[in-house]
């Protein structure tokens, strides 16, 4: 019979109604979703930790699949499990490498138990698929147990820095390729803007002249070092300590499931990862991360140092700086028409300060670490992942739509240089610096230029001051380039 408030009968309302199994644990029975591959200890952990709504990084649940892959199989060679149950927790595995059961991972990114919560989700996941494999339903875990069998010889202590470390190597190639990129394009930017005479600025003051070239062959080199900096980082990963178990003495893993587990995890990551000669020491400290993290910190700072230059030299565009100018990619102003910001320097700059903040969440939770286990990975992991995350798409973002469709505004450039009192710093050697700040002052206070003024006083002739005002006498050490005598057109030159 229908109810007074739906069109449904009882019986559609109970069929409607998601099918449900019981699982039990020592703290009592919790309902599940008949469907769902996830068991009860990953429930708990879900309803325990509503914390921040974000899920485990898929890289992640990807690196976590190949650690119980090659246990699944280093125990099978061991004849620690058999045959069948071993097969089955391998396919289990690798589909969820191929990410089919992403969505059956349910704990919040962080979470108290050290990363338990993770690795139980993993291997009820994994128990729950070998058990329909072999047939059985779901929950059955006298087929199949999380823990006697997916997590054999394993513990979350070893389990969980492993697959981080995997995924931290994976992720850093997608990182470091974006940075070559940017780094040949600013390269690119170093030869295009090489003719380009600019004001030089010290404390935000014009300084001497110097080539935009040369400020962009300085941001070239920064990218270098920050690549190698990151690459020697990441190369210290890849000591892991997987048989180490719960407090790094290998309880319940023997030697040789160690080398053949290692052996098995390089054959199905494609890495060269090794087991480090201190399982106690890779247990308890988390330096490598901190090592890693502070690369990123520093590719950070100095990103947001040149999105900051970026963003000074294409001020304006009619009363800032309007060195240069940057590809237009969205309006700037809801009201004010025809108005474009740096929108994608600011976000690099946002970025680089989410990543030093992470810097500092990474180093306490490292700090914080007791005796024979660090308990604060969860927060260090989510952590560092959105470092790694956040700087890979925005340094794709920074290449692809501002530096290289950059302009230089060459003649507007000149215009600054010619009229700034900078240069009469190149006339200090020749005429003396009280002279030198004489000429300056009069520059100041009457607008005119110091090359009109030292040729006017007749301090040096046109000539000399051609000759010394040269772009590579002033921005090269002890170069005299060939000069006309025509005044400011001297200020463009080819370099030789």
């Amino acid at each position: 019979m229908a109810g007074k408030e739906g069109n449904y009968t009882d019986k559609e309302h109970y069929e409607k109604e998601p099918k449900m199994r019981r699982e039990e644990d020592v703290f009592g029975i919790v309902e599940l979703p008949v469907d769902a591959y996830y068991g009860i200890s990953a429930q708990r952990s879900k309803e325990n930790f509503p914390i921040t709504g974000h899920k485990i990084h898929p890289e992640l649940m990807k690196s976590l699949g190949m650690v119980k892959w090659a246990s699944a199989k280093a125990n099978i060679q061991m004849n620690k499990i058999s045959k069948r149950i071993g097969q089955a927790i391998k396919q289990a595995s690798q589909e969820m490498i191929s990410g089919k059961f992403d969505d059956q991972f349910i704990v919040d990114v962080i979470h108290g138990g050290a990363g338990t919560p993770i690795n139980m989700n993993a291997n009820e996941i994994i128990a729950n698929r070998a058990i329909e494999l072999l047939g059985g339903h779901k929950g059955d875990y006298d087929l199949v147990s999380p823990n006697t069998h997916v997590n054999m010889a394993q513990s979350t202590n070893d389990v969980i820095p492993t697959a981080f470390k995997i995924a931290l190597i994976n992720l850093n190639r997608k990182l470091i390729a974006n940075l070559d990129e940017l780094h040949d394009a600013l390269f690119e930017k170093e030869k295009e803007f090489d003719d380009v005479l600019k004001t030089g600025r010290t404390h935000l003051q014009d300084a001497v002249p110097i080539r935009l070239g040369q400020e962009f062959g300085a941001y070239t080199r920064f990218v270098s070092r920050d690549i190698s900096r990151i690459n020697k980082a990441i190369r210290e990963l890849k000591y892991i300590n997987l048989g180490a178990t719960a407090v790094g003495t290998g309880l319940n893993a023997d030697q040789m499931y160690i080398e053949e587990a290692k052996d098995q995890l390089n054959y199905i990551s494609g890495l060269e990862l090794e087991i480090s000669e201190h399982l106690v020491d890779s247990t308890q400290n988390m330096d490598d991360y901190v090592n890693l993290s502070s690369t990123l910190k520093t590719c950070a700072v100095n990103l947001s140092k040149m999105c900051n230059d970026i963003r000074l030299m294409a001020s304006g565009p009619r009363c800032g700086f309007g060195e240069v100018s940057l590809p237009v990619v969205q309006a700037g102003s809801s009201i004010m028409p025809g108005k474009v910001n740096p929108v994608i320097a600011e976000v690099v700059n946002q970025i680089s300060f989410q990543v030093i903040g992470n810097d500092k969440t990474i180093t306490m939770a490292a700090e914080a670490g007791q005796l024979d286990l660090n308990v604060m990975t969860s927060v260090l992991f989510h952590n560092l992942f959105d470092s790694l995350e956040s700087l890979t798409n925005g340094v794709e973002v920074l290449t692809e739509k501002c530096i290289k469709g950059m302009k230089a505004n060459k003649d507007h450039c000149l215009r600054l240089v010619e009229n700034s009192i900078g240069i009469i710093t190149a006339l200090n050697p020749h005429i003396g610096y009280e002279k030198a700040s004489e000429i300056a002052m009069k520059a100041l206070k009457t607008g005119r230029g110091v090359r009109e003024i030292t040729i006017e006083e007749g301090v040096l002739s046109q000539e000399e001051v051609n000759r010394i005002l040269h772009p590579q006498e002033m921005t090269e050490p002890g170069i005299a380039g060939d000069v006309d005598n025509d005044g400011t057109a001297s200020l463009y030159f080819d370099k030789k």
